[in-house]
């Protein structure tokens, strides 16, 4: 049976159907990309076999510690990051069988602080097995992601794999092709279609194209991640697009769209505004799974300006919060503003400007707003259940202001 994960909002699974397709790779880079978006992220190297990730990042020598009976693990280029390798040693084998495969796969997970993750990302091994049933089995999975190479071997051994997922009830996110493609005598781009037609064999979503690039090979080398020491490589943008489409397909598997749609409003030219409720009109809105609130209760149907100082976010439930901008700057959630482990605020309320606005707004899923300050900070997202709870607590202190 699966076990919950406090603090964890989705669980990924990162898979393969055969090795050398560049999984782990694609696994970092990833985190990497969903990191520099603002998300926390958490990357477990669950190839017990042939732990990689250690090597792509760079952290061969590291040695998680204990903390009440759980792994704390290792902080590196923001996302955390736990590994068999930090354990073992990356030329040591890792002999185990089944029964044993299960522990350490719930060791791994279950048995590391992670704190509060956006995203986990579970590396596994290839193939379909003791690794990924147990997963499935003790681990409550948002879905996988399904990583092949264009060529039709890797696309038939992708797709056996692909069709474990989806016996034992597991969503599948999508598939990307990684080394995509390779420049031709004339100096075009060739392109494959493997991952596309496993795509359509399959019926899932096709999320994407990692294209050959040399350095990516040599990132790998160096311990330096490509998003970390190459950002101008031409792999870099498809990654970040990459991360861009996970986001979108876990946001349709874990709630599907607002009412808002999806959205980029520029304040300063008032260019992209999502829609807002006219006074009288009644939202109407589908019923999904429960929430801490229900579900009217942390789903905007509106959103527009409250003059030059603030904002009023319209509710499906029919009521409407107005907040204003330097509050909303002072409690920004990121890390750079607020320690992920102690919870403590490391924000100097008087560094943040008196005058301090929005200078944009975009939709992150279904579940969050991305607020680009005019100081330049813009690592922040907003979850729509924190800005319900902030409009009650200032509608609250208002009153009880007025009162007095």
């Amino acid at each position: 049976m699966s076990q919950a994960l406090p603090g964890i909002q989705h669980v990924i699974a990162i898979s393969s159907g055969k090795g050398g397709v560049g999984k782990s790779t694609v696994s970092v880079n990833l985190a990497l990309a969903l990191a520099q978006k603002g998300f926390r992220v958490g990357l477990a190297d669950v190839d017990i076999y042939g732990p990689s990730i250690p090597t792509l990042l760079g952290l061969e020598k590291e040695q998680p510690r204990m903390l009440n009976q759980q792994l704390v693990p290792i902080t590196c280029h923001d996302i955390k990051v736990m590994s068999m390798g930090f354990l073992v040693g990356q030329d040591t084998p890792a002999i185990l069988r089944g029964p044993m495969i299960t522990k350490f796969i719930q060791q791994f997970v279950t048995g590391v602080l992670w704190g509060e993750l956006d995203y986990l990302l579970l590396d596994l091994p290839p193939g379909t097995g003791d690794a990924q049933l147990s997963l499935a089995q003790t681990v409550p999975l948002t879905g996988a992601l399904v990583v092949t190479t264009p060529q039709a071997l890797s696309v038939k051994v992708a797709l056996r794999g692909l069709r474990m997922f989806e016996k034992v009830k597991i969503p599948i996110l999508g598939v990307v092709e990684n080394m995509s493609g390779w420049a031709t005598p004339s100096g075009e781009p060739s392109p494959f279609r493997g991952g596309q037609a496993l795509s359509e064999i399959a019926g899932v979503s096709f999320l994407g194209r990692i294209p050959m690039d040399q350095t990516v090979a040599i990132s790998g080398d160096e311990s330096s991640p490509l998003l970390i020491g190459y950002p101008a490589a031409d792999a870099v943008q498809s990654f970040r697009d990459l991360a861009s489409a996970l986001v979108d397909q876990v946001s349709l598997i874990a709630g599907g769209p607002t009412p808002l749609g999806q959205f980029h409003w520029n304040l300063i030219s008032d260019s992209g505004a999502p829609a807002h409720r006219e006074p009288g009109e009644t939202p109407v809105l589908e019923k999904a799974g429960p929430r801490r609130y229900a579900q009217e209760e942390v789903t905007p149907v509106g959103l527009k300006k409250a003059g030059e100082s603030g904002l009023i976010i319209q509710w499906a439930d029919g009521s409407d919060h107005q907040l204003d901008y330097r509050g909303l700057r002072l409690v920004c959630p990121c890390a750079v503003c607020v320690d992920e482990d102690t919870g403590e605020r490391k924000l100097v309320p008087s560094m943040v400007p008196l005058d301090v606005k929005a200078a944009a707004i975009e939709s992150v899923g279904s579940y969050a707003l991305k607020i680009t300050w005019s100081d330049g900070h813009s690592t922040g997202l907003y979850a729509f259940e924190r800005l319900r709870q902030l409009g009650e607590a200032r509608a609250v202190a208002l009153a009880g202001h007025s009162v007095n």
